[in-house]
């Protein structure tokens, strides 16, 4: 028997039997369809966050403090405010460093706006100009050191129903009630985050400079949580030069973090090794998901094998026909090999489609890139291929067993 004449009785029998051939693929859809759909998410995120690290931010080598049990959990995990702007001073006219600034959380309540106030649990962001390039401003500049300027994003003037424009002023609601009037100089492009320091996600974000009264610890030395040190280029040997001598000078009696440190180490990491901690996240979770979809696929390799063992049974006069009129044990066993492999096929691409499908809409219900993993789709359809061969290879080798004679009489 040629394999196009089993390919076409396969055919015949499956459409012969069309609702039970359907049921029987359907753990193969739902399997594939879960593994697909969780993919295509991982990887868009994954494709949003990378996507987000600019040029510039790619030279970037952020520190901040933290005690040894907080270490690889992720940026400021565990972070005490030890750096003073002296510190980033400092740094920044070490060699082999293009520029330092220090970087913090402002505690804030509210900022308020032609009569109209919006509540900011999140707070304010004071870090140095430095934090900025030109080309992230879509109007103004970069606030100046020792002033009351600021910064804003798109997302925070979408807050009020009035447009926030340059030269405009703010009323931020800071710590202990206090009220801090600032000059709005500079709107960013979008709303995406400046760097790791705030995670990854659009928000509104107000931005104020360091040495702005009130920002940093109390007291007449303030104190910063992080402090970031910029090198020449994006060069890896420039790089660890930048982490070098910034790690040497903060682990030096001549810095003034050095003597809040004690019991806690230095962590310094570039963006792309941040996103790399959290790429490792990612993945450990989208390997969990996609293992508990992968159980799907095994009770569909069952509901296969269990089908096609009531196939045998019900054609075994067929068979012992076959049989008898020359048919070899081969020849039957490739008929409901080949069985088996079209409805784990039919299965693995039906369940492909259906996955990308959700994918698709549910990254544009959270706004991440819809990315197709061609490498997993690819998988999917050898995986259908295995699931039908595996799971037709034994009921395929009992009918070609059968005795003709035996499958003659058979009622």
């Amino acid at each position: 028997m040629n394999p196009i004449e089993s390919l076409r009785i396969a055919w015949r029998a499956i459409r012969g039997h069309k609702l039970r051939s359907t049921l029987t693929t359907l753990g193969v859809i739902i399997g594939i369809a879960a593994v697909i759909t969780f993919v295509t998410l991982g990887t868009g995120l994954q494709d949003e966050i990378i996507g987000d690290i600019s040029p510039d931010d790619q030279q970037n080598v952020y520190a901040w403090a933290a005690s040894p049990e907080n270490s690889g959990q992720g940026p400021l995990a565990g972070a005490q405010p030890v750096f003073t702007l002296r510190d980033a001073n400092e740094v920044g006219n070490l060699s082999g460093v293009d520029d330092a600034y220090v970087y913090t959380q402002v505690p804030g309540q509210s900022v308020t706006f032609a009569g109209q106030s919006v509540p900011r649990e999140g707070g304010f962001i004071a870090t140095g100009p430095g934090y900025f390039d030109d080309d992230d401003l879509a109007e103004g500049r970069r606030f100046t050191r020792g002033t009351n300027e600021a910064v804003v994003n798109p997302a925070l003037i979408g807050l009020f129903e009035e447009n926030v424009t340059v030269g405009d002023t703010l009323t931020l609601g800071i710590f202990r009630g206090a009220q801090v009037n600032v000059t709005v100089v500079g709107i960013l492009e979008n709303s995406e985050s400046m760097s790791a320091f705030e995670g990854f996600a659009p928000a509104p974000r107000l931005y104020i400079p360091a040495d702005f009264g009130g920002v940093g610890s109390a007291g007449e030395d303030p104190r910063y949580i992080a402090m970031v040190a910029e090198a020449p280029s994006k060069s890896a040997a420039d790089i660890d030069r930048t982490k070098r001598v910034t790690r040497e000078y903060l682990n030096s009696p001549a810095s003034d973090a050095s003597d809040r440190a004690e019991g806690l180490n230095f962590q310094l990491k570039t963006s792309t090794e941040l996103i790399a901690q959290l790429e490792e996240v990612l993945d450990l979770l989208q390997d969990f998901i996609v293992g508990i979809a992968a159980i799907s696929l095994l009770v569909g390799s069952i509901g296969i094998a269990n089908i096609m063992l009531v196939s045998v049974t019900e054609r075994t006069r067929e068979i012992g026909i076959m049989k008898a009129v020359g048919a070899q044990r081969r020849d039957i066993l490739g008929l409901f090999i080949v069985e088996a492999i079209i409805l784990g096929v039919l299965g693995a691409i039906l369940g492909t489609a259906l996955g990308l499908a959700a994918g698709f809409l549910v990254a544009g219900y959270i706004g991440i890139p819809w990315v197709i993993p061609w490498s997993w789709v690819a998988i999917a359809i050898v995986v259908g291929i295995l699931v039908g061969v595996l799971a037709g290879l034994y009921p395929a080798w009992n009918a070609s067993r059968t005795d003709p004679i035996d499958a003659l009489r058979y009622e």
